[in-house]
């Protein structure tokens, strides 16, 4: 199947995915969802991957800021990572990682499950809200 158009390059998807495994490997299933993040970012940084954790995402309403978003990572500016480390990822986590790719109109977000058993669920953006494309 080829990737869809638009979305961030394998390249880059298959490395946050392997660095996402590596990190995995290491703590396996059982902390907080912040250390599996603090060893994230350490991972990505020493595979020369560009992040932001948590960059500030408004939500804007007529010019107007009505919200603010943080996702766990914003990776080279056009892939959104969202972390979880409960028993269950479910539809309210992925319209949650779907909501912050409205707002950037990034295409294609990872949300990683570091559970019992390590899953990768991608997420695409298909509709883009106007005026919100905002990321600081």
């Amino acid at each position: 199947m080829a990737p869809a158009t638009g979305l961030p390059q394998n390249s880059l998807t298959r490395e946050v995915i392997a660095a996402f495994f590596e990190v995995y490997n290491y703590f396996k299933p059982g902390y907080l969802e912040a250390v599996y993040a603090g060893g994230l970012a350490i991972e990505l940084r020493e595979r020369g991957i560009v992040f932001r954790r948590e960059a500030r995402l408004e939500v804007l309403y007529k010019g107007r800021i009505a919200g603010i978003y943080r996702p766990d990572f914003l990776v080279e500016e056009r892939l959104v990572l969202e972390l979880k480390s409960c028993a269950v990822v479910g539809e309210l986590d992925r319209r949650q990682l779907l909501n912050y790719l409205r707002v950037t109109s990034i295409p294609l977000g990872l949300l990683l499950h570091f559970g019992a058993e390590p899953n990768v669920h991608r997420v695409i953006n298909t509709d883009r809200i106007p005026e919100t494309k905002n990321l600081r």
